[in-house]
């Protein structure tokens, strides 16, 4: 995802900005595109918070894992809300950053949520990542681990 993202400043949960070359720099990398309006949305975003911080925050050594959110809100105001409430310690496209439409063009997004995981270099390894999740939990990282040909000594 560096590929894409390179060059570009994503934002916290906190609203601390992070350069997204360092923060997904040999990374598994989840787009997840939802909206705070969405019943959906709301409803995963919970099972996300869990699967990212038992990957990222418990886990010893951390997986090499990001979530960026790309939102498919109506407004700033309503991204920050919804990241504030229901978010994890992941990361998100600003919501003026062109690249959030752009992104939902190349990933063939039409409806939310949806969590396209993908590798360093943008390619899709899956884009029913929402499903996985929910169906499979921490057994679906290992499988994205090895699609995207990052060492890791991770066993979920």
């Amino acid at each position: 995802m560096v590929d894409v993202l390179g060059g570009r400043r994503l934002l916290t949960r906190d609203g601390a900005w992070v350069e997204a070359e360092a923060a997904l720099q040999n990374k598994v990398v989840a787009l997840y595109f939802a909206a705070g309006r969405c019943a959906s949305s709301r409803d995963f975003a919970p099972p996300l918070c869990r699967f990212h911080a038992q990957l990222v925050a418990e886990a010893r050594p951390p997986a090499p894992f990001e979530v960026a959110f790309v939102s498919a809100d109506g407004s700033e105001r309503e991204m920050l809300d919804f990241m504030r409430e229901l978010h994890g310690a992941w990361l998100a496209l600003p919501f003026h950053d062109p690249l959030r439409h752009e992104l939902r063009t190349r990933y063939h997004i039409s409806v939310t949520p949806r969590l396209v995981v993908v590798k360093p270099s943008g390619e899709v390894i899956t884009d029913k990542g929402r499903k996985q999740v929910r169906e499979r939990g921490l057994a679906c990282f290992q499988n994205w681990v090895e699609a995207a040909n990052i060492f890791q000594n991770f066993s979920g």
